[in-house]
């Protein structure tokens, strides 16, 4: 790797703004979470600039009122709604078999944050690794040959700040011995989220397919609900549109063809940071180690088996 990559976009630059001028006509697209928040914003940049969009929610009427949202604002029918629930290995299974056309984006969004008592999964994995990776994982890998036959596909995946707050606790990922916490919970998720986009790179580039991870950055969206929301400076903060835009970058914005196994915030390439700063900037040197990317992804794989039985 060489040098941080920059764009002519950054921290106020809107998803249209970065997808302008971009024909997405004829490739298709998987939003995870694409109901409301980032999601939603996300899909409407990709169908504008042409994309066919699938939004993967747990609840089909969100979905429906989402998608009959954006074929209002862009004009066009181009975005449909399908069941998933990424806390549920049998839903994410479900999902993947019902694909079988080429895939040329897949997003990687949804996601829970600190919720504030311990639960599991029917597995017994903590909830939010569960619903921000593990779901995200079998995703991901359920769908490699399609994204194959895109001949050319990228996997964006909706890290977060929380990187900062905890690695990935290998001895103890469910919370069996360490007393539990909302927070290392949600960061330890974020942080596998990160090591997914380098994984997926390292093992599937060859295919032609890339992956990318991001801060989108201060959003204030349901995601908060459970910490009272947006704890950040009012400058730091974005709107939905503006969370999208690092999103739709690695999407489908022509500057990031080829590129992968980065981290990026505000449509650059973040820095690496040795520690966490009252800015809360930057990607923690754990969040994007290979080995460290190379392990989750065995473990992961464990789990996933484990679940099918």
């Amino acid at each position: 790797m060489t040098g941080r990559l920059r764009t002519p976009f950054g921290f106020a630059s809107t998803a249209d703004e970065v997808l302008a001028g971009v024909d997405l006509t004829g490739q298709r697209a998987i939003v995870t979470g694409g109901a409301g928040g980032i999601g939603i914003e996300t899909a409407r940049a990709l169908a504008r600039a042409g994309a066919e969009v699938v939004l993967g929610v747990r609840r089909i009427s969100a979905g429906e009122q989402a998608a009959a949202e954006i074929a209002a604002s862009v004009g066009a029918d181009r975005v449909t709604p399908r069941e998933l629930d990424l806390a549920d290995q049998e839903s994410v299974r479900r999902f993947v078999a019902g694909w079988e056309q080429p895939l040329h984006i897949l997003v990687n969004n949804a996601g829970i944050m600190a919720v504030p008592e311990l639960q599991r999964t029917a597995e017994g994995w903590e909830m939010q690794f569960a619903t921000n990776f593990m779901g995200h994982f079998a995703l991901t890998v359920g769908l490699h040959d399609a994204l194959d036959a895109a001949g050319g596909a990228r996997v964006v995946s909706v890290s977060s700040s929380g990187n900062l707050l905890s690695p990935v606790i290998f001895d103890d990922l469910h919370f069996a011995f360490r007393p539990y916490d909302p927070l290392l919970a949600y960061g330890q998720s974020k942080t596998a989220e990160a090591l997914l986009a380098i994984e997926v790179t390292r093992r599937w580039s060859g295919d032609g397919i890339h992956s990318n991870a991001l801060n989108p950055g201060a959003i204030a969206t349901g995601l908060q609900k459970h910490i009272g929301g947006l704890r950040s400076p009012r400058e730091k903060h974005k709107t939905p549109q503006q969370g999208a835009a690092t999103s739709v970058l690695l999407a489908a914005s022509p500057l990031l063809q080829g590129v992968g196994g980065r981290y990026f915030e505000d449509c650059a390439e973040a820095a690496v940071v040795t520690e966490r700063t009252a800015e809360w900037a930057g990607v923690a040197p754990y969040a994007i180690d290979p080995g460290n990317a190379e392990r989750l992804w065995e473990v992961a794989s464990e789990l996933v088996a484990a679940a099918r039985g």
